[in-house]
């Protein structure tokens, strides 16, 4: 479970990086708090799949994107 997590947290981090966002100019894109975008992108929470589907979304990638 955590290999995925980790997965999720480094694809997240990366993309949001190159698009220049901040954690909080992309959390308030994705409609979420930038401490939770935080904690998503150190692999300290696990995200709903509902979640992920507004990461993705706000990123403009598809949700496996996240997850490969």
């Amino acid at each position: 479970m955590d290999d995925v997590r980790q997965r999720l947290a480094a694809n997240l981090r990366k993309l949001r990086q190159d698009k220049g966002l901040s954690q909080e100019a992309f959390a308030d894109e994705a409609g979420l708090h930038r401490t939770y975008v935080s904690d998503i992108e150190r692999g300290a929470r696990n995200p709903t799949i509902t979640v992920v589907e507004k990461l993705a979304h706000a990123l403009g990638v598809s949700m496996g994107k996240l997850l490969d």
